[in-house]
């Protein structure tokens, strides 16, 4: 494999670096960084891959929604080829305004997934993290779909 690829990704932030934008192109090219991504992945031996999203205004009717945020947690979990363990845990809270929303934690076999949503700002903070390989990038794109987002960024992270 080469490591030009490595290095592209790194460069554009999708690995190491900073938060990324979540692009705006089709499906395959996605798919084409996710195989580099999980390529490395595999042939490093990590035990852990993660990807932080980051969304920016969120349909808002759909991030103060219970329903909404429970069919999320299902249907990422299938997206992602994954096995939830338990029901997902779903909690509004949060006294100060800026803080306040629906929080989500999904236990899956190989680890969680976690979110936060701030209702104050239309906004959603979504982790995924498994020791079992997932197409990060499309990940992002599909949370970014699934909660109607305007704008979106993200980053992958290796963990050890």
């Amino acid at each position: 494999m080469s490591n030009v690829k490595f290095e592209a990704l790194e460069a554009l932030g999708i690995l190491g670096g900073g938060f990324m934008p979540i692009p705006d192109v089709e499906r395959s090219r996605l798919n084409d960084a996710d195989k580099v991504v999980i390529d490395r992945y595999n042939t490093e031996n990590r035990w852990g891959l993660q990807v932080c999203i980051d969304l920016h205004n969120c349909n808002s009717v759909t991030i103060r929604s219970q329903d909404d945020i429970h069919m999320f947690a299902e249907e990422l979990v299938k997206f992602i080829d994954m096995k939830a363990y338990g029901r997902p845990q779903i909690v509004r809270f949060g006294e100060d305004d800026r803080v306040a929303g629906y929080t989500l934690v999904q236990l899956i076999e190989t680890s969680c997934i976690t979110a936060h949503f701030s209702e104050d700002t239309d906004r959603a903070f979504i982790d995924v993290f498994s020791c079992k390989s997932f197409p990060p990038c499309e990940t992002a794109k599909f949370c970014q779909s699934f909660f109607g987002a305007e704008k979106g960024t993200f980053k992958v992270l290796f963990r050890d």
